[in-house]
């Protein structure tokens, strides 16, 4: 096997004009903090991009990033905290749940995957923070979209296409991303011990208030525990993340406590634990014990999907919990995986939706779809796309299907 490692972008366009003339399949790969994602590559070659790092424009009065694609995650989130702003759409980190370590993301990985936190109901996805990139298709030539303000919009939505591509469309070089201020309060308000129904309801009904509210997540009892050190304790908890300037922080708590006082017991919750929490449930802590248990990622509508783990778990031993007001589930196999249609076909039953799995041993992985099976004319679109992108199917051969 050979690893490439370019520093720069000429380096890398050679590096894939060489492989798209051979038709030699590369790997593409930051720090592989996603790498055990996807179905498993049969590849002779690696394309790694760490070296290609570093931020190469900053400017904290436009709002404004850009970064070479192989610069670290943790580096630029540093950069912009020390400057009071940050990503608002909270990339998770996949590392600690696939043991890897944490921290270990790239900025170009972001993109590629999508990434995004508890704060998606707000703030999106990257996608919907990208400005420009620079890339290389599958058929070795450099391309660029976008720009450096979000009035530059030409081949705005070629950036947006990126998105969720896992490296199978081109190889990112750049990337520009707006960046937005960081909140000067944030506390959360605690409901305890409401069982899975009873706190997509009030999820809801706080969601649906004036008090807006920027995360919404359900810990059901003993899942609380796995976050922030055990301070949330065993009980169940709904919670409820409010962030902005400290009066207003405290007037939209006091409406939600109004709001949600028959629902149960309420606690707050501010400071560093409150950052915690909401860290935790963004990197997915509450599974990111072990290998052994398969791990899925669900995306459906958010009042269907306690009714929908409510009937998997009829078949199946599984645990969970909720994020994004309960549209996204994570569930963790406490037995065998039982069989993708299983759970594919209940979230069709319940409305609809995604169901991604995350984690598995590799054998598993190359036996089921570890992406959601698109329908046949999106597959024709996206079959397409890879054809453009990539005519020889050198990038990541195999990983999405």
């Amino acid at each position: 096997m050979t690893t490439f490692t370019p520093a720069t972008a000429d380096e890398t366009l050679a590096t894939v004009a060489w492989a798209a003339a051979e038709e030699s399949p590369l790997e593409i790969l930051g720090q592989g903090s996603k790498r055990g994602i996807g179905r498993p590559l049969q590849t002779e070659h690696t394309l790694d991009l760490t070296k290609l790092s570093g931020v190469t424009l900053y400017e904290p009065a436009e709002l404004v990033l850009s970064a070479k694609a192989g610069t670290p995650l943790a580096e630029i989130e540093k950069l912009l905290a020390e400057n009071g702003q940050q990503l608002a759409f909270e990339p998770l980190d996949y590392g600690p749940l696939l043991g890897g370590e944490k921290g270990k993301g790239t900025i170009g990985g972001v993109l590629a995957a999508n990434l995004c936190g508890p704060r998606r109901l707000r703030a999106g996805a990257a996608r919907d923070h990208i400005l420009g990139i620079a890339a290389v298709s599958g058929r070795g030539e450099a391309f660029k979209s976008g720009g450096r303000v979000v009035k530059n919009v030409t081949g705005y939505d070629l950036s947006k296409l990126m998105a969720n591509s896992w490296g199978t469309l081109a190889v990112l070089t750049d990337v520009t991303f707006k960046v937005l201020p960081a909140a000067e309060t944030e506390v959360t308000l605690a409901l305890r011990g409401l069982l899975d129904d009873h706190a997509a309801a009030a999820m809801a009904l706080a969601l649906g208030s004036s008090a807006e509210v920027s995360s919404a997540a359900h810990l059901p009892e003993r899942v609380a525990a796995r976050v922030a050190g055990g301070s949330l304790g065993s009980t169940a908890a709904t919670l409820l993340r409010v962030e902005g300037f400290g009066p207003s922080v405290a007037y939209r708590i006091a409406a939600l406590k109004d709001l949600l006082g028959n629902a149960g017991p309420l606690e707050e919750i501010s400071g560093e634990i409150s950052r915690s929490v909401w860290r935790d449930i963004r990197d997915c802590a509450p599974f990111a014990d072990g290998l052994e248990k398969p791990v899925w990622r669900v995306s459906m509508a958010p009042a269907q999907g306690h009714q929908m783990v409510l009937a998997l778990r009829m078949q199946a031993a599984v645990d969970a919990f909720y994020d994004w007001q309960g549209g996204l589930i994570w569930l963790r196999m406490e037995q065998d995986d039982p069989e993708a249609d299983l759970l594919r076909g209940l979230v069709r039953q319940y409305g609809g939706g995604h169901a991604t799995l995350v984690r598995a041993a590799p054998s598993h992985r190359a036996a089921v779809p570890v992406f959601e099976p698109q329908a046949p004319q999106l597959a024709t679109l996206s079959a397409r796309l890879k054809a453009e992108f990539d005519p020889k199917a050198i990038l990541n051969p195999g990983r999405m299907a």
